[in-house]
């Protein structure tokens, strides 16, 4: 099951529940915006071509199971060798973020050596919302995720473009949405970037003319592998999809679910995949988001040597 898929079915975070559950930071705390972390074209060009983070969803089932704590997520992701990690809201331990919760998984970070990249946020309601104010309740919501992003060292959130309407209406409500909040990450360093995740979300080309649309700095897309399902019925070319939203990326998802004999993902060609990605100028972090039915932690190495054989293939050219 996908975490879009989970979303629904589970429910989680209801808006009210959510909002009471994080205390909102006061503007006169004083805090200061972090300098930005690795992004598209920050890594160095005598540096690999790209390097590899760790998504939290590919451990999702163990935190649910309670078999793996949010907070030794970082431990979690330096055992399997991997020093740079993205979040996922909905995995924070009763959907913390208050000062107290996100000082203690920060001081976990520093004593394992790992950074923090971005947080996905999911169930904070619809960014592309048709009525105004649900819209800007929308954006309010997502406020104390790009605060405990900043406080955190992280250079972004993870948002979803979902909204209503026609296909036009759909990219001006996402559009608004999203300008409105990457105001707020303005002040606080922090961008404000959409994956393809369902829906109209899931149309490269609609997502690219999005990006178009809102015009901001802070906007910029995450261009996961996997999530191209339009509806039951509709699918999108996810190389095509890939391919048109790398201009935006600011962090790409490397999704894999299964491997043959010879360590190659089935459902995705990751050389032709990654070598879109290089080619569009890409020199950021590549999350590995295993969601095969398999162990994740053979899912996870398996991904990484892959990403790693692929890079080392593209370096040769």
């Amino acid at each position: 099951m996908d975490r879009r898929r989970f979303l629904e079915l589970a429910g989680v975070l209801p808006l009210a529940a959510a909002a009471a559950s994080c205390t909102r930071y006061e503007e006169s705390s004083g805090r200061r915006a972090p300098t930005s972390g690795p992004t598209g074209g920050d890594l160095a060009e005598s540096g690999p071509l790209y390097q590899v983070s760790l998504a939290e969803w590919s451990v999702n089932r163990s935190v649910q199971a309670k078999k793996l704590d949010h907070l030794d997520f970082p431990k979690y992701a330096r055992s399997v060798g991997i020093d740079a990690v993205e979040y996922v809201s909905t995995l924070f331990a009763d959907g913390k973020c208050d000062a107290k919760y996100v000082a203690a998984l920060k001081s976990r970070c520093e004593g394992e050596g790992v950074q923090s990249l971005l947080i996905m946020v999911d169930g904070e309601g619809n960014l592309g919302a048709a009525e105004p104010a649900a819209r800007a309740q929308a954006v309010a919501n997502h406020h104390r995720w790009v605060e405990a992003a900043a406080d955190l060292g992280c250079h972004a959130i993870r948002v979803n473009a979902r909204s209503s309407g026609s296909y036009d209406e759909q990219a001006d409500r996402a559009a608004d949405g999203l300008r409105q909040l990457c105001d707020y990450g303005d002040r606080f360093g922090i961008d404000v970037i959409v994956e393809n995740h369902g829906g109209l979300s899931s149309d490269g080309a609609w997502l690219a003319a999005v990006m178009r649309k809102t015009d901001h700095p802070r906007v910029g897309t995450l261009p996961d592998f996997g999530n191209f399902s339009i509806s039951k019925t509709e699918v999108y070319d996810r190389y095509k999809g890939v391919e048109e939203l790398m201009p935006f990326a600011k962090a790409v998802s490397g999704k894999s679910y299964a491997f043959d004999a010879k360590g190659r993902e089935t459902k995705i060609d990751y050389a032709r995949m990654m070598k879109i990605v290089v080619d569009a100028g890409y020199r950021g972090y590549v999350g590995i988001e295993f969601e095969g039915a398999g162990a994740a932690r053979e899912g996870i190495l398996a991904t990484k040597a892959l990403l790693e054989s692929v890079r080392a293939d593209l370096a040769k050219n």
